[in-house]
């Protein structure tokens, strides 16, 4: 084949493509050729090849056209099969344009929920099938048992039941709304009421102390004195609906206590919620169940697995009092400097802790394919091994004239890491290893640890294998038969002649599982990759069971990053994240976006691939709005990649006029309308307001998308080249921190928006409606721009001119606790680059910083000189608000000290908490938190 540029990846990258000349070959041999809009379904094109095979020959020994499937080539050039018909030809993305119609074979539905699943998480099945590994099958195979389980159990729940799964409450903290009671105990609040079907509205005085079940009652109440009702209707049958989202009202909860009416009454407005009753909440549940029983009904009965052969002719790993060893046999695919020399380090760890004294491999000459063919003999007997015990592995370069060199210390160095590999001495049935092991390793990074061997890494090997250095090992054969290590169970009926033997091991395990429960803030330490004994996680999971969802939705973000310490595919953490998913759809949205957002990284992908399969395997109908929201955020980073492009061309007005036309187009007004937020799931994205749409100016050209809802607006803005990982994980210390605050009955006003990291480098983040930054309020409100930050009145004349009259005193209130909050937040977070473009404020008062580049006590500097020089930021103009502009009124300078003085010895109250929480996100890979040290050196500030 000549050089050139094959393939279609330019004709689906055009913005302009209208229509495609496509290539069909039918099953009787014939061959048609026809233009196709780009923009129609695979339905409508199978119609269409219906349409011009009538004038053909054999058209009578075609079946229905139900009875074929089309299948393609596709951009990763792999045969795919397009069961889902209503997929429009420009998001199938041909390597080429050609057809094919081939019988279909199989179950349809079952064919069809797995092609979904595929395209949903960006990983095919048969990418799992193409393992042939145990351990994955038996993985997959118990999980869709136990999803699908869950799934059954979910359905046959009574409505009101069902309802905490699929919409589960948005509560404050008890504490919070008891505060906001006393100071607000003799004012009524106004509740907008309608009932579902009807336009006919009732405005009803409630206390906010009041439960849901007396606002239904009176709206019963008053329904029946205006129309007259004949019929008595009870209010156990309806629930409230908030207007335009999937939330509701209902549980024993005082109104106060729901977020929307919480956020409501602090804004001044007036909540509208919408009575529903019980029957259309049981037709969806129906509708749900619909879907799951067609599965269950179509999935032929699988027979039960054949019960496992009786182990014999086995051997207990304590029984072996010789030395463990393995043999190196040789290297592949190596590229190293010809001047160097070749060198293995292999180590055993059990977590953090080295079992034994490192061993070193022959040095042998540079070459693709080294041999070494050596035995490694470590200083610990097979006896002693821990069940949790990794082989760490190390390949780096050292120049020939390193041995000249004169000290000792030098001699250790390793001058060039090249790669490192872990591999489990155990397999995931507690058989000790044996035959050879092709290790395809993970390239190094260079750091100032000097550690080569890295067993806080991976267990899995590199999945590109073509294009990375392999390591071949042998585990031998120490007996004829295999070695397992022995259950827990069984460790007293062990010994020598039969006797009982009592171990140290047992009667840990023993303790631990009388040990009463931790408290979740201790519990979470242990499941650092420090602690890997199956037993002590077994124990943390136990701990965990007994928080509630709202807690555990706090602590999501680290419980998906630890996954990563897990040294088999079934574990008690990933059954316990998947059986909370699955009992709370709230959490298992999140659930599905945080790994989801990792796929594209080789060393989770296939663990994190086999959970999010098995959750859709448990969530079917989750499945069509997962797919919609994926669908969405591809329709935005090809909107980015085309400003990006566009801006670079042609003038910001022309580009954004062009981005306007792009948008009109139908295959984008269809993906963009009407999908859930993937920030919120109660809230759905309805109708898109093209002359509202913008990008911003930053280097990424992030996109600024607004919606118009029936009863609100709301805003997203899609960032594509950005890690929006850091910002993500600081907002939720941000929202934590409010929590505990509330907890304890201080509220600061804190505004946590919504982040999300979507995929590699993309995300979302909420607008924060009718807000601006100080910089431009200040910009806006001086005649020079020069002088424009030293002028104090500015951010106090903003504030005037948005809450006139009686209206500034709440909004002065706002802004002190807001500041207060966020003076001591971003002061323990060690959250560095502050300044007023980074920091806005609503027209309400409420302050809030954005933009979390740094952390940690990571500072800017120039040139070696601190860029920041205080961690505490407060400046003149804020004071001049918290003061009224008057420079003699410490009384409000003084209520503001005593909050932050008072929200920082919560904090501090807490601090173990928050150190627990960013240490299990080391795994997460972020720049500035990669190991203890990171931790370490900033949590001082809690102390």
């Amino acid at each position: 084949m000549p050089p050139g540029v094959y393939g279609m990846q330019d004709v689906w990258e055009r913005e302009d493509r209208q229509q495609i000349t496509m290539e069909f070959l039918l099953p009787t041999g014939i061959y048609l050729n026809f233009p196709v809009a780009c923009s129609d379904t695979i339905s409508t094109i199978k119609k269409m090849v219906w349409k011009n095979a009538r004038n053909e020959p054999l058209f009578s020994a075609l079946s229905d056209p139900d009875a074929y499937v089309f299948t393609c080539i596709n951009m990763t050039a792999e045969r795919e099969e397009l069961e889902d018909e209503q997929r429009r030809l420009c998001d199938v993305r041909l390597f080429l344009p050609i057809l094919r119609l081939v019988a279909r074979e199989g179950d349809r539905v079952e064919k069809l929920i797995t092609t979904q699943i595929s395209l949903l998480i960006g990983k095919g099945h048969h990418e799992f099938e193409s393992q042939k590994n145990h351990e994955v099958n038996e993985f997959r195979t118990k999980m869709r048992i136990f999803c699908e389980e869950h799934a059954q159990v979910r359905q046959m729940l009574p409505w009101e039941p069902w309802m905490e799964f699929n919409f589960p409450c948005d509560l404050e903290p008890c504490c919070v709304v008891a505060q906001s009671g006393k100071s607000r105990s003799v004012k009524k609040i106004l509740v907008n009421v309608k009932f579902e079907g009807s336009e006919e509205t009732f405005v009803l005085q409630q206390d906010p102390q009041d439960l849901p079940m007396l606002l239904k009652r009176n709206a019963l109440r008053k329904k029946s004195t205006v129309f007259r009702a004949a019929k008595q209707e009870k209010p156990e049958d309806y629930t409230l609906q908030v207007n335009g989202r999937w939330e509701f009202i209902y549980g024993e909860y005082p109104l106060c206590q729901f977020k929307y009416i919480f956020t409501c009454l602090h804004g001044g407005i007036t909540p509208h919620l919408t009575m529903v009753h019980h029957s259309v909440i049981i037709k969806y549940q129906e509708e749900q169940g619909g879907l799951s029983n067609q599965m269950s009904r179509t999935r032929a009965p699988s027979k039960p697995p054949p019960l496992p052969l009786k182990r014999q002719n086995t051997s207990s790993l304590w029984s072996i009092h010789e030395p463990f060893y393995i043999y190196l046999l040789q290297g592949s695919r190596v590229n190293a400097d010809e001047g160097m020399k070749l060198v293995v380090q292999a180590g055993l760890f059990h977590g953090s802790e080295l079992l034994c004294k490192v061993v070193i491999s022959n040095e042998v000459s540079v070459c693709s394919e080294p041999v070494w063919d050596q035995k490694l003999v470590f200083d610990i007997g097979v006896s002693d091994l821990p069940r949790m015990s990794r082989l760490c592995f190390a390949l780096y370069g050292v120049i020939e004239k390193t041995k000249k060199r004169p000290t000792k210390k030098k001699n250790k160095r390793a001058d060039c890491p090249l790669a490192w590999v872990n591999t489990m001495v155990f397999d995931y049935k507690d058989q000790l290893k044996t035959g050879e092991f092709s290790l395809s390793t993970w390239p190094s990074v260079p750091d100032d640890k000097g550690d080569l061997l890295n067993p806080m890494g991976t267990v899995e090997k590199n999945p590109n294998i073509d294009s990375t250095a392999g390591l071949l090992i042998r585990f031998p054969n120490i007996r004829p038969h295999p070695l397992y290590y022995p259950p827990i169970e069984k460790l007293n009926e062990l010994g020598m002649n039969g006797e009982k033997v009592v171990t140290t091991k047992e009667e840990m395990v023993g303790l631990l599982r009388k040990w009463p429960e931790l408290p979740a803030i201790h519990a979470l330490e242990l499941l650092d990759y420090s602690f890997p004994d199956p037993h002590v996680r077994s124990f943390t999971i136990r701990c965990l069971r007994n928080l509630r969802d709202d807690e555990l939705f706090q602590y999501l973000l680290q419980l998906v990053q630890v996954l990563k310490y897990e040294s088999y595919l079934d574990c008690d953490l990933t059954c316990f994240l998947l059986k909370r998913a699955l009992a709370n759809k709230k959490i298992g949205h999140f659930l599905f976006w945080h790994l989801r957002s990792e796929m594209h990284v080789p060393s989770v992908s296939l663990r994190f691939g086999l959970i999010l399969e098995a959750y859709c395997r448990g969530s079917i109908f989750h499945i069509k709005s997962l797919m919609k929201q994926n669908e969405a955020l591809n329709k935005m980073k090809a909107l980015n990649d085309f400003v990006k492009s566009g801006s670079q061309k042609a003038t910001r007005i022309q580009t954004t006029e062009d981005m306007k036309v792009c948008i009109k187009q139908d295959t984008y007004m269809e993906a963009l309308s009407d999908v859930v937020s993937p920030l919120n799931p109660s809230i759905v994205l309805c109708e898109l307001c093209t002359d509202k749409c913008k990008f911003m100016d930053s280097k990424m050209k992030p996109l600024w998308l607004m919606y118009k809802n029936k009863y609100d607006h709301v805003g997203i803005i899609f960032k594509n080249g950005d890690d929006l990982r850091q910002d993500m994980l600081t907002l939720q210390m941000i929202q934590l921190m409010d929590v505990l605050w509330k907890t304890e009955g201080l509220d600061l006003r804190m505004l946590p928006y919504g982040c999300l990291s979507t995929g590699n480098k993309t995300g979302l983040i909420e607008v924060v409606k009718n807000s601006d930054t100080i910089a431009n309020i200040q910009r806006n409100n001086s005649n020079s721009a020069a002088t424009a930050a030293f002028n104090k009145d500015a951010l106090l004349n903003w504030l005037k001119s948005k809450n006139p009259g009686d209206k500034l005193d709440q909004a002065i209130e706002e802004f002190t606790l807001s500041c207060a909050g966020y003076c001591v937040a971003t002061y323990v977070l060690g959250i560095g680059d502050r300044h007023s473009d980074n920091i806005m404020i609503r027209e309400t008062g409420q302050l809030f910083h954005i933009d979390f580049g740094h952390f940690l006590g990571n500072f800017k500097s120039k040139f070696g000189i601190n860029r920041e020089r205080v961690p505490f930021i407060l400046t003149y103009d804020f004071v001049h608000v918290i003061q009224e502009g008057r420079t003699n009124n410490s009384e409000k300078f003084e209520r503001f000290r005593e909050c932050c003085e008072q929200a920082y010895k919560i904090l501090c109250r807490n601090g173990t908490l928050f150190v627990n929480l960013f240490a299990l996100m080391k795994a997460a890979g972020l720049p500035e938190l990669s190991s203890s040290k990171d931790i370490h050196g900033w949590n001082f500030s809690l102390e």
